[in-house]
């Protein structure tokens, strides 16, 4: 029984060790951010080789690995810490670390984008979308789900897992099969119930000719987002606490009760499973063996304002861009656009983000904070704070 006991602990100190080390996080920030970039290129500087601008489609998977990270290292920042008024400590961070440059971004791109009537707005932007968008509540409403900012969808997903991820991890704690249980059960209750439910609303709402658009936005609303950020958690607690074999067994209940869900309903979610469940094992592998290359990593580190940014910087390049669209083209445009984005994000991270975290760390700091002694054996090592997801 000793012997068994002293296994675990070491099992959970090896674990604890990888996980504190944030290079293998801001590693696969900068891969996702480099996906995000590639997509939105080659939707606006296409190559025409259909391989090739296949490839970089592929690109979206990079917001989902952003998701599996940000689970990740909340997790590892709610086990590191002791201290008074955990969850209002933990809302103020949030906050402070995505609200400043989103709240920037907004007028920003109602002056470059306009207010009329787009593919993400049929009826125009007025006053409701301004605000649902500003209170990060816009991944509530089809229509103002990117249609103020630019892929905000994503933001309006994370923000939505903030707001509950404190009494989330409260209650389950480090049980991760709590966590997974749940992701299958708001899956199907996603699947089955919701999914169909709103799509005969919201079409009804805006009328025929607008189901595409509908079906997009549910497609990315947080209830079909959130399993992938319970997995996360779960696979936090899976690396610092060592696999085992009822984790497979309940992966593949959850593979196959999706599958038998998928048939049922239609709501074509099976194969979003399936990639977010191969992105998932290749984040904890990435983790596992300490992936790295400080390259990729300085993007990682600025992998949020990179993402708000490189849509205005892919636009500015639209206007002026001399050569015509071709494989040359494309990735000319890709290494321009990742390295604008890069100094807008350097710049941004010294006339405001620097500016927030500082003002965090003072309503926050407190003498009191220590590091948590069931979760965590290994020496802490912050993570960078200017990393997308910390």
């Amino acid at each position: 029984m000793q012997g068994q006991a002293r296994l675990a602990a070491g099992q959970i100190e090896d674990g604890a060790t990888r996980l504190s080390r944030s290079h293998s996080l801001d590693f696969l920030r900068g891969l996702a951010i480099l996906g995000v970039v590639a997509i939105h290129v080659s939707q606006s500087f296409p190559s025409n080789i259909p391989a090739v601008d296949y490839a970089f489609m592929w690109g979206w998977t990079g917001v989902n690995v952003f998701y599996f990270v940000s689970a990740i290292t909340m997790c590892l920042m709610w086990t590191r810490r002791v201290e008074a008024n955990p969850t209002r400590k933990f809302y103020i961070r949030r906050v402070l670390r995505i609200a400043p440059l989103f709240w920037l971004a907004i007028p920003l791109y109602l002056v470059v984008n306009g207010t009329g009537p787009s593919a993400n707005a049929p009826n125009g932007i007025g006053p409701l979308q301004v605000i649902l968008t500003a209170t990060f509540l816009h991944g509530f409403w089809p229509d103002s789900v990117n249609s103020v900012v630019p892929g905000d969808w994503s933001i309006a997903a994370e923000m939505t897992f903030y707001l509950v991820f404190p009494f989330v991890i409260t209650a389950f704690g480090s049980r991760r099969h709590l966590y997974l249980a749940l992701a299958i059960a708001l899956h199907l209750v996603n699947v089955d119930l919701f999914k169909p439910w709103a799509f005969e609303l919201f079409s009804a709402y805006y009328g025929p000719g607008n189901e595409s658009f509908v079906w997009s936005t549910l497609h990315i609303s947080f209830l079909n987002q959130l399993p992938v950020f319970l997995v996360g958690c779960a696979l936090f607690f899976s690396l610092r606490d060592g696999f085992a074999k009822s984790d497979a067994a309940i992966y593949a209940a959850f593979i196959a009760l999706s599958f038998m869900a998928n048939r049922a309903s239609g709501a074509h979610e099976f194969n979003y499973l399936m990639i977010n469940l191969a992105l998932g094992a290749g984040v904890a592998s990435c983790i596992r063996f300490a992936i790295r290359w400080q390259p990729i990593e300085a993007l990682g580190r600025n992998s949020y304002s990179m993402y708000l940014s490189h849509f205005a910087v892919i636009l500015g390049l639209r206007q002026i861009w001399p050569l015509p669209d071709g494989l040359v083209s494309l990735l000319i445009v890709y290494a321009v656009t990742t390295a604008l984005s890069y100094l807008v994000a350097r710049a941004t991270w010294h006339l405001v983000e620097r500016h927030a975290q500082d003002l965090a760390h003072r309503l926050t700091a407190s003498t009191a904070t220590t590091t948590r002694a069931e979760p965590v054996t290994a020496p802490s090592v912050a993570l960078n704070g200017r990393s997308a997801g910390a």
